[in-house]
């Protein structure tokens, strides 16, 4: 589940996946400037779901 999520989001440009050729095999991911061009959003979800889990 975990790949095919990165997977998807690498195809829609949200992180960049750099796989290096030792082993056993190591692979990194990072966010490209859209996907941190999103944290803004994530960051006010988060406080709106903190809001309303305490009672509004």
């Amino acid at each position: 589940m975990l790949t095919s999520s990165l997977r998807e989001m690498e195809n829609d440009g949200f992180v960049l996946r750099i796989q290096y050729n030792e082993m056993p095999v190591k692979v990194e991911y990072s966010l490209t400037e859209k996907g941190k061009s999103f944290l803004p959003i994530l960051y006010e979800l988060s406080a709106w779901g903190m809001k309303e889990m305490r009672g509004g």
